[in-house]
């Protein structure tokens, strides 16, 4: 008689893959909190760093200061990047919503790179100098090679490493989240739950 025809073999067979499915569920599901923790951490960081630009833009330029010139656009591309960040946050999973905030913070940073060129100070994942101003000045266009996008630090107006770092730990916890959904058997487990990849912040 076939393991298929003992009603307590049918049984056993069924609790144990009901198991394996609640904990891949609640493994996918575990993963994809840590990512949503870890952007909540970056969201503050950044609503930080456009309060930190919009203090600057209450400074009035003096008449020699590029910031004078520059100054229409930093706003601009201030008020762009919390328009952006306010819908990102509703979705910050949403690869659309993380590309869109991505190229606003983009803007944002050439921007504040233009109007402070001697003030642009970015740091490596881990909290180490990266790019001090005083010797390698505003964004470089050099002819070689660029480092992989999610090895590119971003030289943010607020010098500070702490969300950088944070960036690095998001962007950890998403490619974390979608080796998961795409691994075998729980991909399925992804499919049957409509969870879907996730992207990082580069």
């Amino acid at each position: 008689m076939s393991w298929l025809g003992n009603p307590l073999l049918s049984w056993a067979g069924a609790a144990v893959l009901l198991f394996w499915f609640v904990g891949a569920h609640n493994r996918l599901v575990r993963l994809r909190s840590t990512a949503l923790q870890a952007y909540a951490a970056l969201d503050a960081l950044l609503v930080r760093q456009l309060d930190f630009v919009q203090a600057s833009l209450d400074v009035p330029p003096t008449a020699d200061d590029l910031s004078r010139t520059a100054a229409p656009a930093l706003k601009a591309a201030a008020g762009q990047a919390l328009t952006v960040l306010g819908a990102t946050r509703a979705k910050p999973l949403d690869p659309a919503a993380m590309g869109a905030l991505a190229t606003a913070l983009r803007v944002l940073l050439a921007a504040w790179e233009r109007a402070h060129p001697d003030e642009v100070v970015s740091f490596e994942a881990d909290g180490t100098l990266s790019r001090p101003a005083s010797l390698l000045g505003p964004r470089e266009s050099g002819a070689g090679a660029s480092p992989a996008p999610a090895a590119t630090p971003m030289a943010w107006p607020e010098p500070s490493a702490l969300v950088e770092i944070t960036r690095a730990q998001f962007n950890a916890a998403v490619r974390q989240y979608n080796a998961a959904i795409r691994q075998f058997p729980a991909v399925f487990v992804a499919w049957a739950f409509r969870l879907t990849a996730a992207a990082p912040l580069v």
